[in-house]
């Protein structure tokens, strides 16, 4: 084990930290520096593995929107076309 190599980056301080969550909380760029930081091979890795988890938690946030959607969607289909041929004798 190379501990040399181990402890080749420095703790992320307070500043840091603060600074990068308000970047990453802004819409579009905090997306992209996400996906920067999350991808860096150079960086810091407690940064990395962070903004890896946090694009995780976005993929599980926009697959459960997506399938709210789909659901709402069919319940609204199916809601129309209960409704709508009831004065109708077939």
């Amino acid at each position: 084990m190379d501990f040399n190599n181990e402890f080749k980056h420095p703790p992320v301080n307070t500043g840091d930290w603060f600074l990068t969550i308000f970047i990453a909380n802004i819409p579009i760029l905090g997306l992209v520096m996400l996906i920067v930081w999350a991808i860096d091979k150079n960086g810091n890795p407690n940064k990395a593995n962070w903004a890896k988890a946090k694009l995780l938690w976005y993929a599980v946030a926009f697959g459960l929107g997506i399938i709210i959607l789909i659901l709402m969607g069919i319940g609204a289909v199916t809601g129309i076309f209960n409704g709508a041929f009831d004065g109708f004798d077939f």
